[in-house]
């Protein structure tokens, strides 16, 4: 009998650097014999405890998505393997859906698309009365939330159900789904966003025993496929998330920093010593992806260190400071897709 070591792949033990050299097809990963067998498996539970008799196929692809048209959910190749969620982490700063809670919210999250592309409740009539046109202008990195609308649920993180109708309605149905259905109705009573849930409600209900519109479809993105490099994979994403910082960030960290004096530890030590929790307080309060946040106290880290800046010696207020400001640019970045305006 094989040992667990001897069934491991080679490329378990590469270090990161030769890892990344490997391409996503050969890494050989499945869903099958992985602990996301058990969690699709629970969660195919769930959704019959709430009478949905579909289950999206699943599969694994380069990211989260139900490709369009198409009742399956694509999951993320790295999730598979520990050794690949390592290299995630070490790559990108997080792991999306590394978590049991994070990994079914995302799940459920992704469903609410399958279902829609399974039965075509969007090109219903009364579905658009309810969520809108699904043609609307979709810019899920650049939408401009309302932090307090009671219009819509809170499922993801970013009021994520206010980026487009599509995702308001997986995001709803996430919610239907999550829960029982008096822990919704008494959550969201007196909110619009219930009369979503209602509707949802009876959508899936009239479903009940009636064959899906759409049965199969094409598995876009499908790791097994993925001819690219690990390396070259990180490199897009890592472009896709950073951004470079032109030099009129500058006046801000020189009006930050302005009581700095000769002699005072310098802004670079400062900013490196507070460094983890600036980052983990912004991305906790803003919801803002880690990788970004990360990058940019770095560049702006390097900034301070061309300028020469010196740190002045009301430490506390200097923190608040530094976080007040990290905390706008950052929640500018979630409205906008940039951190600052140039003008």
């Amino acid at each position: 009998m094989e040992t667990a070591a001897a069934m491991e792949p080679s490329w378990v033990t590469l270090k990161d650097e030769e890892l990344l050299k490997v391409r996503i097809c050969d890494l050989g990963v499945r869903i099958e014999g992985s602990d996301l067998e058990r969690r699709v498996g629970e969660f195919y539970d769930e959704l019959t405890a709430r009478g949905v008799s579909l289950r999206p196929d699943c599969y694994l692809g380069d990211e989260w998505f139900s490709p369009e048209g198409v009742p399956a959910i694509a999951i993320p190749f790295y999730l598979a393997h520990p050794r690949l969620k390592a290299l995630e982490l070490h790559q990108m700063l997080d792991v999306e859906g590394g978590t049991a809670e994070w990994f079914r919210m995302l799940l459920r999250h992704e469903c609410g698309h399958a279902i829609d592309h399974a039965y075509r409740f969007s090109s219903r009539k009364d579905w658009r009365s309810v969520f809108g046109s699904p043609e609307a202008e979709y810019t899920p990195e650049t939408y401009r939330p309302q932090p307090y609308s009671r219009s819509f649920v809170r499922h993801l993180p970013n009021w994520y159900a206010q980026a487009h109708p599509d995702e308001d309605f997986a995001e709803t149905f996430a919610v239907w789904l999550a829960p029982a259905p008096d822990e919704w109705r008494q959550r969201y009573r007196g909110w619009k966003a219930l009369e979503k849930l209602e509707y949802v409600d009876s959508l899936l209900k009239d479903a009940v025993g009636r064959p899906p519109l759409v049965t199969r479809g094409r598995r876009l993105s499908e790791a097994g496929k993925l001819h690219k490099t690990l390396d070259r994979y990180y490199a897009a994403r890592r472009k896709l998330y950073a951004e470079d910082f032109p030099d009129f960030y500058d006046a801000d960290l020189r009006a930050i920093f302005e009581n700095g004096e000769p002699g005072n530890e310098s802004a670079v030590r400062f900013m490196r010593r507070h460094r983890a929790a600036l980052i983990e307080s912004i991305v906790r309060w803003t919801g803002q992806r880690k990788y970004t946040v990360s990058m940019l106290v770095r560049k702006l880290i390097l900034r301070c260190q061309e300028l020469k800046l010196a740190a002045p010696t009301d430490a506390v207020r200097l923190q608040f400071a530094l976080a007040t400001y990290l905390a706008t640019l950052v929640t500018n970045h979630l409205y906008t897709g940039r951190f600052k305006r140039s003008v």
